[in-house]
């Protein structure tokens, strides 16, 4: 951990995908887009990548890292396997990664034990609601009738959100924020989490723990904007009580 006068340590969640650079090709890396560690880095904390846990690992290896950490990201990514929350796979939902979901409900449970302040971003944002014992909504467009959160495969689109008030999200951006979106997933049910912010077409679009030091989900991508005021508040949620 950081120490009374270091930067806050903020693990932030990472996934293996082949990658190529210089000569080498379609090579397995653990990897995160840049924009969470500038963001965090930025903010003032010390960003570490925290790459999916071997396949078996018990419960206490996961604690034992969190053990080390101010603070959390859980980032964006594929979808969280429908079994998780006990459902049929919808025909839209993306190929299974168990590694990233194990080790990440893994972290979305023992943080919330130890009360370690987390960002969830799009995918971890389901993935908080998922260990709670919620349950997501596999393909909003089936519902809203459009595809804006998503509006094309890897290009982010932006609408409005309004928060709640009384809020923790509230007070960090405000009644209403424009956001860069990318996602066709939302929560069904999310027992435990309180509404944060909606979007115009009434799909919910952040959650937070009320009374936690700062455990909040949102289901936009803050880490491909300018905006850093949640990743100003996770890390200053994160330094030394």
């Amino acid at each position: 951990m950081s120490g009374p006068t270091g930067p806050p340590v903020i693990g932030i969640s990472a996934y293996v995908e082949p990658a190529s650079w210089a000569v080498w090709r379609a090579v397995p890396a653990v990897l995160v887009p840049l924009g969470y560690v500038r963001h965090v880095r930025d903010a003032g904390g010390l960003p570490v990548l925290l790459p999916p846990l071997p396949a078996g690992s018990d419960e206490a290896l996961a604690a034992a890292l969190l053990g080390r950490l101010d603070g959390l990201v859980i980032a964006g990514g594929v979808d969280v396997e429908p079994g998780r929350y006990g459902a049929d796979p919808h025909p839209t939902v993306q190929p299974p990664r168990p590694d990233r979901d194990s080790t990440e409900l893994a972290f979305a449970g023992l943080s919330a034990d130890r009360d370690l302040p987390v960002l969830g971003v799009c995918r971890g944002m389901q993935v908080m609601c998922v260990q709670a014992g919620g349950r997501l909504e596999q393909h909003l467009p089936d519902r809203v009738g459009h595809d804006d959160h998503a509006p094309a495969p890897g290009a982010y689109g932006e609408h409005r959100v309004r928060t709640v008030a009384g809020t923790r999200l509230a007070e960090v951006l405000g009644e209403q924020v424009a956001v860069p979106t990318y996602h066709h997933q939302g929560l069904a049910e999310h027992p435990g989490l309180t509404p944060a912010a909606w979007s115009d077409d009434g799909v919910l679009e952040a959650v937070e723990v009320t009374g936690a030091r700062f455990r909040v989900g949102v289901q936009w991508h803050p880490e491909v904007g300018d905006d850093p005021r949640l990743f100003e508040a996770l890390v200053a949620a994160a330094r030394p009580r």
